[in-house]
């Protein structure tokens, strides 16, 4: 009795704990929409698979040609939770996405909720960053370098390469 009692006690305090981690500061979705996202103060923006089809591309609609939909060059981290090196980058390209606000547009795929998307893309490590150019094909880049100085500067590199190509 005690031990099923400890159980659902435990059971009950995991459930509350994951549903509270669910809207992190990072997460623009809004309050009545938990699909529809907004990114116009800066900040990534998490994606589903719904939201990706609606402003990345719909790859359902055209799977041998690639057309962005955005109208700003874009950053997708695929990233997991459990991920040490997702959580080294994950406040670096925040600041960044709030540095590059109106610039680029930073998204956020998470690789165990969002598993289509993540074979779409042949990710079999993370974290991995695909950088989208509003004229061109995608680059995709994986890991992080070994310093958050040198991480920072390797995504704002390739910002900065995303920016070029817009013009």
């Amino acid at each position: 009795m005690k031990r099923t009692f400890l159980t659902l006690t435990l059971a009950a305090a995991i459930l509350f704990g994951f549903s509270n981690c669910q809207a992190k500061s990072g997460d623009k979705t809004t309050a009545n929409n938990p699909t529809v996202a907004v990114a116009d103060e800066g900040g990534s923006v998490k994606l589903t698979k719904a939201m990706f089809l609606e402003k990345v591309w719909d790859y359902e609609s055209s799977p041998k040609e690639w057309k962005y939909k955005g109208n700003k060059p874009a950053l997708i981290d695929f990233y997991a939770d459990w991920c040490g090196p997702c959580k080294t980058a994950s406040p670096i390209l925040e600041e960044l996405s709030h540095e590059y606000s109106g610039k680029i547009t930073v998204y956020k795929v998470n690789t165990e909720v969002e598993r289509e998307l993540s074979a779409v893309f042949g990710i079999q490590g993370i974290p991995a960053f695909l950088y989208i150019p509003l004229n061109g094909r995608p680059t995709m880049t994986s890991g992080i370098a070994r310093t958050k100085e040198d991480t920072k500067k390797m995504f704002a590199d390739n910002i900065n390469k995303l920016l070029l190509t817009e013009n």
